[in-house]
């Protein structure tokens, strides 16, 4: 075999200085693969050359060379398993290093498993050595890879991820599936019944949306801040489930004024929108297989909650006065709850007449039954005074009423409440503690302070005047542009509009073209639990401007001809 491999290597280990003293003047050493450690070491001790190197560097590291080869072997891990594409957008740090990462953390590296050298591995995968170092300091900074001196770089015993991170990662094979089942329960739960679009933006007539580009972000901003530099620590434990108090009390003056709600501050618990209040209260008041009275059309948010929860939703007819209450008795004599929107039924926008309201009161007093008064948009009334709360009529505490700010405010700051009867206090106290503790504290303390010192009063008020500008506005382009195509009535509340077509003409399809086009107008019969009635469009402006209303219904005009 020959000896030139050898004696280059050689020459890396000892300098080639020393390799040319050796050569020169000296009888040439022959290298070859049967020269055992102990006679390079004999070799080294005897030469009066190499003997005075003896503390170098370089013969150092030729020690440590002769001792590694024979300590632990170095791991299994090869150029292919760690193959650099010159091509990547990515660097070839970054590959090297999360190649290492993964090959770690999927155990084809096994913890003290023992590197390459950065020299072999450089070599091998035909990069710089600079690159390699790079990465495997990276790698032992935090926390993967552990250095031993004189020995070289393993694969750390304890792994940062192995302690942060309790999930396996491996994942099943493809095709392999876990042959465990969703509950009936579960499955109820996890059916999407509310038509939710969670990441496109709001567009017309997408009904519900505020008015969020009007919103004082600047008064909030500095309220949030200011709660802030304060360094708040009594806002920061765990606190009442049923909300910071002065928001509480707050609530209670703000509904007790423009919903005449009678309450006491003890009364309001604050939940994480109304979405949770009705379901809270279904867990609270009715037993799976019960029937509840559910408006039709009507929520289809307060139906999925009904049937998340195993309970009958029952489609009793909305009229004119509002919610048939006697179609209602006929339907389900049996029925535990009544679930309405008496100030602005959604989806149609009755008000429920007074006569009406006392004949459901009176039925639930005689039945001993519960009323869920769902107050979503009230605040929004054009024409008069909003009308008075259900539960302000309320003699027995038959009614549960439930609010939120999702509508005045912003959606996303998840803040509603609801307003118990005295001897249901704890028992919704304990199950809002069960369900998720509490609502983040520091935006109560916000929302408290925004309503007492009159924003919240002064907000209302300048979105009922801009409200009501794009309502008319809205009214205005759809009798010029889709005259005899859609029938709209004057609504005097709320923050939508419905279309009536024409007779015959089914509002899913108009709706679904029109979806495609780029418009957003859900279908009435999307809110309906019975077949038939005429087809409608859900027409939400309160969001838009004049000039995306104008555009919309344009496209509106396309998908109903």
């Amino acid at each position: 075999m020959s000896d030139l491999p050898l004696r280059k290597k050689f020459s890396r280990s000892i300098g080639n200085g020393a390799l040319g003293m050796l050569t020169n003047g000296c009888r040439p050493i022959t290298l070859n693969s049967r020269i055992t450690h102990v006679q390079h070491l004999l070799f080294l001790r005897s030469s009066p050359i190499i003997g005075s190197m003896q503390r170098s560097t370089n013969y150092r590291l030729h020690r440590a060379t002769l001792k590694r080869s024979a300590g632990p072997k170095e791991s299994a891990i090869g150029p292919a398993g760690l193959a650099i594409d010159g091509s990547s957008g990515s660097s070839m740090y970054r590959q090297l290093y999360d190649r290492l990462q993964s090959a770690i953390l999927e155990g084809r590296l096994r913890a003290g498993a023992k590197l390459p050298s950065t020299r072999i591995l450089a070599r091998e995968l035909a990069i710089a050595r600079n690159t390699v170092m790079g990465a495997y300091e990276q790698l032992l900074a935090e926390g993967y890879l552990e250095g031993k001196t004189g020995s070289g770089t393993y694969v750390a015993r304890t792994l940062p991820d192995a302690v942060l991170n309790v999930t396996a990662v491996r994942t099943a094979a493809p095709g392999k599936r876990n042959r465990a089942q969703l509950s009936r329960r579960g499955q109820a739960l996890a059916t999407n019944r509310l038509g939710f679009r969670y990441s496109d933006p709001p567009r017309p007539f997408r009904p519900g949306t505020p008015a969020i580009d009007h919103f004082p972000f600047d008064l909030w901003s500095r309220l949030l801040a200011k709660y802030w530099r304060r360094e708040p620590a009594g806002l920061l434990p765990y606190t009442d489930p049923a909300g910071y108090k002065p928001l509480r009390q707050a609530i209670a003056n703000y509904i007790a004024a423009a919903r005449a709600v009678r309450c006491e501050a003890e009364q309001i618990i604050v939940v994480s929108g109304a979405q949770q209040a009705l379901d809270l209260a279904t867990r609270l008041l009715l037993d799976p297989g019960d029937e509840v009275w559910m408006e039709d059309p009507g929520y289809n948010g307060a139906r999925a909650a009904f049937l998340a929860a195993g309970v009958k939703p029952v489609a009793v007819p909305i009229d004119g006065c509002g919610l048939d209450v006697a179609r209602g008795e006929k339907l389900s004599s049996h029925a535990r709850l009544a679930y309405v929107t008496p100030s602005h039924q959604y989806p149609t926008g009755v008000v429920m007449t007074l006569s009406r309201r006392l004949e459901l009161l009176r039925w639930a007093e005689r039945k001993h039954r519960w009323i869920l008064e769902d107050d979503y948009d009230s605040e929004y009334r054009y024409a008069s005074r909003p009308v008075a709360s259900l539960q302000g009529l309320d003699k027995s505490g038959t009614v549960i009423y439930c609010g939120t700010f999702s509508k005045v405010l912003f959606p996303s700051l998840r803040l509603g409440y609801i307003v118990v009867p005295a001897g249901l206090v704890d028992s919704f106290r304990g199950a809002k503690a069960v369900v998720d503790r509490h609502c983040p504290t520091v935006e109560q303390a916000v929302l408290a302070e925004f309503i007492a010192e009159g924003h919240l009063a002064r907000h209302i008020r300048r979105m009922r005047m801009l409200y009501l500008e794009r309502k008319d506005a809205l009214l205005e382009i759809l009798r010029r542009e889709l005259a005899g195509a859609l029938e709209v009535h004057s609504h005097e509340a709320g923050m939508h509009v419905v279309g009536w077509l024409q007779e015959g003409k089914r509002d899913s399809v108009v709706s679904r073209r029109a979806l495609e086009l780029g418009v957003e107008a859900p279908a009435l019969t999307s809110y309906r639990e019975t077949a038939g009635g005429r087809g409608g469009l859900v027409l939400g402006y309160a969001a838009y401007s004049e000039p995306q209303l104008r555009e919309a219904v344009r496209i509106l005009a396309r998908a109903i001809e």
